[in-house]
């Protein structure tokens, strides 16, 4: 078995370009799917509830391709939310306002601590190709049959399956360079 040189990960890795929502590998394959819009079926009745399962049940089981199910967190900046907050607790004119507001900028700074994890759940179907014409196809059978589903879904971003490899090889955290392994 050959040793590696590199001490990056991705050198490891049989991607040659991440682009138009797609990951091409070395072997001329891409690497892509859809990302699948979270809906809280859990509020809905219970007739609705057993609709939405039953037809993903069977949208699951139309599906005549290799598929993988892909959970991902991304990690949520509320940088911008707490900016707005500090303009709204500026702004306001009353004692009881800026108190509502204060009580909001401190959640959200308790949420931004180390202690939390404040995350993004996103959910994927990702499948693998190597001809074009097939790769559309199972796209549009997959965002079709989860629309049929009650589900919105849309081809992946490029930043989508950054975000996705992000999370397997590096826990999550977004890097901008190699990732050493030792």
């Amino acid at each position: 078995m050959a040793k590696m040189s590199s001490g990056y990960t991705e050198d490891w890795l049989p991607i040659k370009q991440i682009l138009n929502g797609m990951i091409q590998l070395d072997t001329g394959e891409y690497v892509t799917g859809v990302k699948v819009m979270p809906r809280n079926i859990f509020i809905a009745d219970q007739g609705l509830q057993n609709a939405i399962i039953g037809n993903l049940r069977n949208f699951y089981n139309s599906i005549n391709f290799e598929f993988w199910l892909i959970i991902a967190d991304r990690p949520v900046d509320i940088g911008v939310y707490l900016s707005q907050l500090q303009i709204l607790y500026n702004n306001a004119n009353s004692q009881v306002e800026k108190k509502l507001i204060m009580e909001d900028i401190n959640k959200a700074n308790m949420f931004m601590s180390a202690e939390y994890n404040v995350v993004d759940t996103e959910y994927f179907i990702l499948f693998k190709e190597k001809r074009m014409e097939l790769i559309q196809k199972n796209l549009h059978t997959l965002i079709s049959g989860l629309a049929n589903s009650g589900l919105n879904s849309a081809q992946t971003s490029n930043d989508d399956l950054r975000t996705i490899l992000d999370n397997f090889l590096n826990g999550g955290n977004h890097t901008a360079f190699g990732t050493v392994m030792s």
